[in-house]
């Protein structure tokens, strides 16, 4: 069964559902949690005349945003005696960070959930979960 159970989260409120059944899963057959956030990039061109928000205090916001997303996790996991873990990493695509993440961290299953959007809708949308499934080996496991 699963040991290391990675869950990633942007703080909304279909991943705080994927949280709840993440640490219910966790807590059922003994495993740990990891709880993840991708930071975006920065999203501003060095070469434009106008700049909104400074590098640096862009990376400072999306590291508090993050961490309050994280502590959520924190908090629900340790309520009920999961151990925990969190992480972050800045990529272009959050997909591409949820894999990394769930590869160096030995996870051994990825608990997503997913907008359930089907037909040409989910083409024409895409999802990261979608994403994570379709470039990984790791098992995923899509929670609606």
């Amino acid at each position: 069964m699963f040991r290391h159970i990675l869950v990633p989260t942007d703080g909304s409120d279909l991943s705080r559902k994927a949280i709840d059944g993440a640490i219910d899963l966790a807590q059922a057959v003994g495993a740990r949690v990891t709880a993840y956030a991708c930071l975006p990039q920065y999203p501003y061109s060095p070469f434009s005349d106008v700049v909104i928000e400074p590098p640096v205090e862009f990376l400072q916001r999306s590291e508090r945003e993050a961490r309050v997303h994280l502590r959520e996790v924190e908090l629900a996991a340790r309520r009920v005696g999961v151990a925990f873990d969190s992480r972050t990493s800045v990529h272009p695509a959050p997909y591409l960070g949820i894999i990394e993440a769930a590869e160096q961290g030995a996870c051994d299953v990825i608990f997503m959930a997913s907008h359930g959007r089907r037909g040409l809708g989910s083409l024409l949308i895409g999802s990261e979960t979608q994403r994570v499934l379709t470039h990984t080996k790791i098992p995923v496991i899509v929670y609606r």
